[in-house]
């Protein structure tokens, strides 16, 4: 598998509503390296350090169910950084990772040659209307159910794009 692009925003432009531009991003949202830091989410980030969102600091998130979002909607592809996830991933069912209520969610590791860094995966992340205005028309429906998964970081340390090992125990 791999991880395709990390994605860190200090800002959270998609406020408002959809029929409005998104606010401004200071900065390119991918990134060469992300630092990792537990507990807290990753360094620069909106949600980093956030109390509301300690359980939902990072979101992981399926190059492959937006391949498929973009082959449902007859699009040849989508930009994935304007899904705003942070963590994007190829070659692993993310979806699979979220709490249910039969179930919580799944402990995982994630190395990318630094070392692992375990997350939790807490709640499935939905997506918004936003996605009908800044992917295309009808990805909001179609990203139901894949929109990738809100997680915890329990470890410190760096991810960088390329080559991954993810392991649930």
């Amino acid at each position: 598998m791999r991880v395709e692009a990390l994605l860190v925003s200090p800002v959270h432009a998609y406020e408002g509503r959809p029929t409005e531009p998104p606010r401004p991003d200071p900065a390119p949202l991918s990134v060469p390296r992300a630092e990792v830091h537990a507990h807290l989410g990753l360094a620069g980030d909106r949600y980093h350090n956030r109390e509301a969102h300690r359980q939902a600091s990072v979101t992981v998130f399926s190059a492959d169910a937006l391949d498929e979002v973009a082959a449902e909607l007859g699009l040849p592809h989508l930009p994935v950084e304007k899904t705003r996830r942070n963590i994007i991933l190829r070659g692993f069912p993310v979806d699979d990772l979220a709490a249910t209520r039969a179930r919580e969610g799944a402990v995982f590791s994630l190395d990318t040659g630094a070392g692992p860094i375990r997350f939790q995966a807490h709640r499935p992340a939905h997506p918004c209307r936003w996605m009908d205005t800044q992917l295309a028309p009808g990805a909001f429906k179609a990203m139901r159910g894949r929109g990738g998964v809100r997680c915890a970081p329990l470890d410190s340390g760096f991810l960088v794009p390329g080559p991954a090992t993810l392991l649930v125990p």
